[in-house]
């Protein structure tokens, strides 16, 4: 008569056990998945109730551009306040009051580039100048900017590992 053994038989080396994944099919579907980062909301201090949603998925060719277009390689540097806006404008996903999305007629949520909003801030252009009214303070534009790059991952450090020398 034969018994069964209560525990699996150890596994030799070299022999793969089918109904694991390899260390390679992990690393394809680690890597099948899109990384985004979730969006992020931050208040207006100045506007009680106030926040504005901003995705903080960022590319190095977009700040490259905003900070070109912020005056970088201009005689003058870098404008910090235009930057700011430069992020916040375009990171803008939508803005809140008192935790309920603004939205237009139709339905849509409203951003610093929205007909409506330009309205409510007597501007005309979305960056800088929306920006810097609908906030009110150069100070808080230029903070809101440097938590979105936060959010981002601009601030991570990251750490070096040795995968061969056990923790």
């Amino acid at each position: 008569m034969f018994e069964t053994p209560s525990e699996p038989a150890p596994k030799k080396a070299g022999i793969k056990d089918e109904k694991a994944p390899s260390v390679l099919d992990q690393l394809k579907a680690v890597l099948s998945k899109k990384v985004e980062r979730e969006p992020v909301f931050i208040e207006i201090p100045e506007r009680p109730g106030v926040t504005i949603q901003v995705s903080p998925n960022i590319t190095q060719h977009q700040l490259r551009a905003w900070r070109k277009n912020a005056g970088e390689d201009t005689k003058n540097g870098l404008d910090a306040t235009k930057f700011a806006c430069a992020v916040i404008g375009h990171t803008c996903t939508g803005i809140f009051v008192n935790n309920e999305q603004v939205v237009n007629e139709d339905g849509i949520g409203l951003t610093f580039a929205s007909d409506a909003i330009l309205q409510m801030t007597d501007t005309t252009r979305p960056i800088p100048d929306c920006v810097r009214a609908f906030f009110g303070i150069d100070p808080h534009v230029e903070s809101a900017a440097l938590a979105v790059l936060e959010a981002a991952g601009y601030s991570d450090t990251v750490e070096t590992v040795d995968p061969t020398k056990a923790s």
